[in-house]
């Protein structure tokens, strides 16, 4: 039996799974926290990436990585880590959380003349998460180690490196590279003039390798493929195809569904990634999403549990009562300056349980009109997959295929990026032209009844639009 390996290096700590390579069945698990500097926490913005190493190094004690003969890599999406012309780093890595880049993002829209022009050049609006954002802050606030980067890396493409002994030879892949800023998965191609208008000269860049071309062998024979970010390797942990979409519900929403083509929307509300099969996962985002739970459930003096008990003690429409979650604007739809708004008030329906209702499902709603966004796209989405703590409480399982009109699928709680990232392993020591099915086991699915289920879940998603349109009519239509 051939064991592969998958590393996952979020934000804040490195996750390991060894699997089967032929059933992708988790034989060992390991996980360890990124060690921070002294009195920092989770919320750092800026890391020495040898950091990283030291953490997998802890995640893989206890024999995890015996016998594994190929390893897969994901990791946060949009870092920075800068190089000189002789590969020494330059500063700490900067990492996709940082807020100083958003100066420099609102000035790289300005620079290229718009919204438009970076739509057609990379299929998305740089936000400040994007690592062109932080060239382009670099440049400004540290320009003279802005002037010494001779080659910039993300996270993935920094660990593979150190896996192989630093080569000279560099690569990502072309679902990580999509969420720099300066490689279009509309042409497959990086664009060093964009690179250039950031920080102000050109650099050295990856070679984007194909979804199952190795990055090459360490020093010990162990293959290493080419590695992705997290959300490309949580799509292909899930085992997604086109027609399935997934809603991530964290502080914020995340949405993206798996494409044949990359979508271009001239407004900038679809992000055009690139998968790690070849497809493509166009993404939108909500700014609002658990938290819409987390504030309620304090104004109600509860948790999000309690919360949930609550809600489920009302009915759909929540006796009329409509929350506008926008309460901290919203970039989807486009209402940057909005607040939430709560409407519907009677005496029948100022009750703890109506209120805790129209939490969930407003903010279900919301994330209901961003799937259709990516609809009016042509992305097909005949399936949901439902991730986030938050989208394990009772009342979001139950409202969400009422207001989603398709199945929703709650996957088992695991480690889904390590194990795409170990899928992918598993598909370039194959070499096949697809990756392997692997089944994803424990996983339920939630389908509405095709009658009634969808005829209340409409009642109440036109409920909402009406309340939507009547406060911002900017977004009728």
């Amino acid at each position: 039996m051939a064991i592969v390996a998958g590393i996952d290096s979020s934000t804040t700590r490195t996750r390991i799974v060894a699997c089967d390579a032929e059933t992708g069945a988790v034989l060992r698990q390991g996980r360890a926290p990124h060690p921070l500097p002294e009195g920092e926490d989770a919320r750092t913005t800026e890391i020495d990436p040898q950091t990283w190493l030291h953490s997998l190094g802890d995640a893989a004690t206890g024999g995890l990585l015996e016998g594994v003969t190929a390893i897969g890599v994901s990791a946060q999406q949009h870092g920075l880590i800068g190089l000189d012309a002789g590969g020494v780093l330059v500063r700490p890595a900067l990492l996709w959380n940082d807020p100083r880049s958003a100066g420099a993002a609102a000035a790289l829209l300005d620079a290229l003349g718009g919204p438009q022009p970076w739509v057609e050049a990379i299929g998305a609006v740089p936000g400040p998460t994007y690592t062109i954002a932080k060239l382009r802050w670099l440049a400004e606030f540290e320009p003279a180690s802005a002037k010494r980067i001779a080659e910039v890396l993300l996270p993935h493409d920094w660990l593979v490196s150190q896996l192989l002994g630093s080569p000279k030879r560099r690569t990502t892949d072309r679902g990580d590279a999509s969420g720099t800023g300066y490689w279009s998965p509309v042409t497959g191609e990086y664009r060093q003039d964009l690179i250039k208008l950031a920080v102000g000269h050109e650099l050295r860049v990856p070679d984007v390798l194909g979804p199952a071309e190795p990055a090459g062998h360490t020093p010990e024979g162990l293959l290493i493929s080419a590695g992705t970010g997290e959300n490309m390797a949580a799509s292909l942990g899930l085992g997604l195809n086109v027609g399935d979409a997934v809603v991530s519900i964290g502080g914020n929403g995340t949405i993206f569904a798996v494409h044949d083509r990359a979508v271009v929307d001239p407004t900038g509300l679809v992000s055009s990634f690139a998968d790690a099969t070849g497809r493509h996962l166009p993404m939108v985002a909500t700014l609002n999403a658990a938290q819409v739970l987390r504030s309620t459930a304090a104004m109600l003096g509860t948790d999000l549990e309690g919360l949930s008990t609550l809600a489920l003690q009302s009915s759909p429409g929540s006796y009329g009562m409509v929350l506008l979650p926008y309460l901290d604007g919203e970039r989807t739809p486009k209402l940057p300056h909005a607040a939430g708004t709560l409407t519907g008030m009677r005496a029948e329906s100022m009750a703890p349980q109506h209120l805790a209702r129209a939490a969930v499902e407003g903010m279900l709603c919301n994330v209901a009109d961003a799937l259709d966004v990516l609809r009016s796209h042509g992305v097909a989405v005949e399936r949901v997959f439902l991730l986030g703590a938050a989208g394990r409480l009772p009342a979001v399982r139950e409202i969400a295929p009422l207001l989603f009109g398709k199945p929703v699928v709650i996957p088992p709680a695991g480690d889904h990026a390590a194990r795409g990232a170990a899928r992918q392993a598993a598909w370039s020591l194959a070499g096949t032209p697809e990756p392997p099915r692997w089944e994803l086991p424990d996983t339920t699915v939630l389908a509405p009844d095709q009658e009634h289920d969808l005829a209340v879940g409409n009642a109440v998603r036109q409920q909402f639009a009406a309340v939507r349109e009547q406060m911002h009519p900017e977004t009728k239509g």
